[in-house]
């Protein structure tokens, strides 16, 4: 299924969906996706600092 079949299949569903339960499924949604963001951004840094770990070590000294 593409992208735009998902999209298209969940519109379907929202649209049968009460304005409160709209309501509380955004703000799910945008937990997850601060979640999600949260993540990527500690694995970017853990990423770094595995990387440069000697630059890091000289750099403290």
């Amino acid at each position: 299924m593409s992208k735009e079949e998902i999209k298209a299949e969940i519109n379907r569903v929202l649209d049968n969906l009460s304005d409160k339960t709209l309501a509380e499924l955004l703000s799910y949604l945008k937990d997850i996706d601060s979640k999600n963001n949260e993540f990527l951004n500690v694995g970017i840094l853990n990423k770094i600092l595995s990387e440069d770990k000697s630059l890091l070590a000289k750099l403290a000294k």
